[in-house]
């Protein structure tokens, strides 16, 4: 069994900055790649960032520069630091663990928190 949870978020100031961060755990041989997701009210959750095993990283383009990911390998947790926050980064961020293998022969699957709320004022 695999368990996904984050920690962080909470009320921000336009400008200002949060720090998310996630765990994975439980029967894990490997992750593909981790990443933060993000659903603002009324619409789809969408992409922040993700980063990969090897560290190569992908953010969407309205966080880049501002928001960076991070992640250690050894303890499957994955980090977001949030700086120059804006009123549209309110919503629920969710940490993903996609690609995730509980043992080597076994299938990828993705693994989902269970989300943490942001809300940026302005």
């Amino acid at each position: 069994q695999v368990h996904v949870v984050e920690s962080g978020g909470g009320l921000g100031e336009a400008g200002g900055s949060l720090r998310l961060s996630c765990a994975a755990s439980g029967s894990i041989f490997s992750i593909d790649a981790m990443g933060w997701f993000r659903q603002a009210p009324g619409k789809q959750r969408d992409l922040v960032a993700t980063i990969t095993s090897g560290g190569i990283t992908n953010y969407a383009d309205s966080v880049k520069g501002r928001f960076t990911i991070s992640r250690e390998n050894a303890k499957n947790t994955v980090a977001l630091q949030m700086n120059s926050l804006k009123p549209e980064d309110t919503g629920v961020y969710y940490c993903a663990a996609l690609g995730l293998r509980t043992g080597w022969r076994d299938k990828a699957n993705n693994y989902w928190g269970q989300g943490t709320q942001v809300n940026v004022s302005s």
